[in-house]
């Protein structure tokens, strides 16, 4: 079945950085675009980047836009967020999801897989 495991969160101070890491099974993980969503407390989800199949094209929100970049290996099967000069208003927990489009990789921005979350919390 389809498993997207996300590690590499924790507890950073403003202005520091941390890449997150989404390992991929059950599915052919470079046929489909992916994406990093997060979720700050009492907020709603927030869509912060995706990526097309081959890693050749990427979207990012202008929240993150020049810190944090989104890339991909898929001789790994593994997605990952590089984040860099950190806000607190970054904390959140952040889910990779899988596009649920067609399997030419292409980015639908239609999710229809999420992994558990991990959480990062950006505090002095």
């Amino acid at each position: 079945q389809v498993q997207l495991v996300e590690s590499g969160g924790g507890l950073v101070q403003p202005g520091g950085s941390l890449r997150l890491s989404c390992a991929a099974s059950g599915f052919t993980f470079g046929s489909y675009s992916h994406a990093w969503v997060r979720q700050a407390p009492g907020k709603g989800l927030e869509w912060v980047s995706d990526i097309d199949g081959e890693g050749g094209r990427t979207y990012v929100a202008d929240s993150v836009k020049g810190r944090f970049t989104i890339s991909r290996d898929n001789g790994k099967n593994t997605l990952y967020l590089q984040m860099n000069d950190l806000k607190p208003e970054d904390t959140a927990v952040y889910f990779c999801a899988k596009d649920g489009g067609d399997q030419y990789g292409r980015s639908y921005f239609e999710y229809d897989y999420w992994g558990q979350g991990t959480q990062v919390t950006v505090s002095s």
